[in-house]
């Protein structure tokens, strides 16, 4: 659609596609969460709690990416101030990915949380859940070359996270 408003009318109009989101003001409600917040809930309610063990989900051996958010927020500006619609589309560019181009496995993810929260308890695997797509990152060789990387590493982002949550349960 953005492209069709830029071919008929000029729009300088163009989509972005971020990979998964965490950070501030994130969803901890366990039904309806993502992976990380999901994740941060289910450990400190365990610390809390003096569980001596976490379930997660599948085997821990799918590979996911993740952004925090601010740095999402920091790349639409720059993209507002430094992207035309124009150098994309006619260079067959249809959009641009955001993301950090690396991945993490779950189970590497879910013992930089637990470290982070300080849960000591043990991690155990539900294997009889399903694990999801075995990868997901984006390639995102097209915004750096422009000029814009991410900022946040995933444990500053974690910690940051998680200090929001506990002022904001």
């Amino acid at each position: 659609m953005c492209e069709n408003y830029y071919k008929q009318f000029g729009s300088n109009f163009y989509s972005i596609m971020p990979t998964n989101l965490y950070g501030i003001n994130d969803n901890f409600d366990l039904q309806t969460s993502h992976v990380l917040p999901a994740l941060i809930r289910k450990f400190h309610e365990a610390k809390k709690e003096g569980k001596d063990k976490v379930a997660i989900w599948g085997t821990g051996k799918p590979l996911r990416e993740f952004l925090y958010v601010e740095d999402l927020a920091e790349a639409i500006l720059f993209m507002m101030e430094k992207v035309e619609a124009k150098d994309l589309y006619e260079n067959g560019i249809t959009h641009l990915n955001i993301g950090t181009g690396k991945d993490i496995s779950i189970s590497e993810l879910a013992s930089i949380i637990s470290k982070i929260i300080g849960y000591n308890g043990k991690i155990e695997y539900d294997q009889t859940k399903p694990d999801g797509t075995p990868r997901k990152l984006m390639d995102v060789l097209r915004i750096n070359k422009l000029g814009w990387k991410y900022k946040t590493e995933l444990e500053e982002g974690i910690e940051k996270t998680y200090k929001w949550f506990l002022n904001n349960k």
